[in-house]
């Protein structure tokens, strides 16, 4: 069940990080530039998958971070292939080509993976040899 409450909180990250970008759709500044959106996306995205993480070890789940990481990661690039790209980048003009081409969206999910690595690293610290 530790892959269910990873995907679920996956899931959660993914809400947050997709509902940030519906947002900045409408900041004056920011809503013309898909690399400011991107820049703010990977600030806000460190917090919300601390916020994630914290969910998912707040039970005592002892899974590796990274594992947990990419699960988290896997499920949002899944949702992205079955809402984004047919909802919001198809009728704008994109594909699934480009939309999975684009390099910033593997530095988000790498920051995402990153981000839960290092939050279990931390709660874990004690377990690490010196």
């Amino acid at each position: 069940m530790k892959h269910f409450r990873a995907i679920s909180i996956g899931a959660m990250v993914w809400v947050f990080i997709f509902l940030t970008f519906a947002v900045l759709e409408y900041v004056p500044t920011i809503k013309d530039s898909l690399n400011l959106q991107v820049l703010a996306v990977g600030i806000l995205i460190v917090p919300y998958a601390i916020f994630g993480a914290s969910i998912f070890y707040k039970n005592g789940n002892e899974e590796h971070g990274m594992k947990v990481g990419i699960i988290m990661a896997l499920t949002a690039l899944i949702l992205d292939a079955v809402v984004t790209v047919p909802f919001v980048e198809i009728p704008r003009g994109g594909s699934y080509q480009s939309f999975f081409s684009f390099p910033l969206l593997w530095v988000l999910a790498f920051i995402n993976i990153a981000t839960v690595y290092f939050y279990w690293r931390l709660k874990n610290k004690e377990s690490f040899p010196k």
